[in-house]
């Protein structure tokens, strides 16, 4: 009788256990992971900035890919495109499929032009809270990766009445990476080292403002 009454306690005791670990167990599991919506600028009939053998619609779209692919390596995120190859989309089914798609955040990589030199970034005007918080954090880290490979300058964070800031229903920034028509900037920009660590910065920031 007593070795009966101890097997049957301990029978008890790891079903109770087992009903205490399977819940967390199960929402662990079923936890969403956050959706990242990239952007790369322009692409198919419209190039983009173009200058010293470069097409700002080629680089923004190999940025995109690699930080894409980065923050699927790294971190536990659900990662949509606007486009994954050179083909045509407007401002407004890019916005539309991030906002349908319920993202967390939406970043829109470009290339500067207009004869200036380094790396600026936007959010839209008025915008403060979880959108400046996205802001500061993939500007200070696209920043500091693109100064591992070479001197660039801090243009600044800005503001601006942008079609892909203004649409979003959740935050948005869009980042503006060297000047194509600038022959010190084209040169960074044609090194393969130097775009991994511009996507790399882009995926180091959205990974610290998601708290990954």
């Amino acid at each position: 009788m007593i070795g009966n009454s101890s097997a049957r306690r301990r029978t008890l005791l790891a079903a109770a256990a087992g009903l205490a670990v399977a819940p967390w167990m199960a929402g662990t599991a079923q936890a969403a992971a956050p959706k990242v919506y990239l952007d790369p600028g322009h692409g198919g009939t419209d190039p983009g900035a173009v200058g010293n053998g470069l097409a700002e619609e080629s680089l923004t779209l190999s940025i995109a890919l690699q930080t894409r692919n980065i923050l699927q390596a790294n971190w536990n995120v659900d990662v949509r495109m606007s486009r994954t190859t050179d083909t045509t989309r407007s401002l407004a089914s890019r916005t539309s499929d991030a906002n349908a798609w319920g993202a967390a955040v939406f970043v829109s990589i470009h290339i500067n032009s207009g004869g200036g030199t380094g790396f600026e970034s936007y959010r839209y005007p008025g915008t403060t809270g979880n959108t400046a918080a996205l802001h500061n954090a993939i500007h200070s880290r696209v920043l500091a990766g693109m100064r591992s490979v070479a001197s660039v300058t801090d243009r600044g964070l800005k503001t601006a009445n942008f079609h892909v800031l203004r649409e979003t229903a959740m935050p948005a920034v869009l980042t503006e990476n060297l000047f194509i028509d600038t022959v010190g900037n084209a040169n960074l920009l044609k090194r393969a080292d130097f775009i991994t660590a511009t996507a790399r910065g882009h995926a180091n920031g959205i990974a610290s403002y998601l708290g990954l």
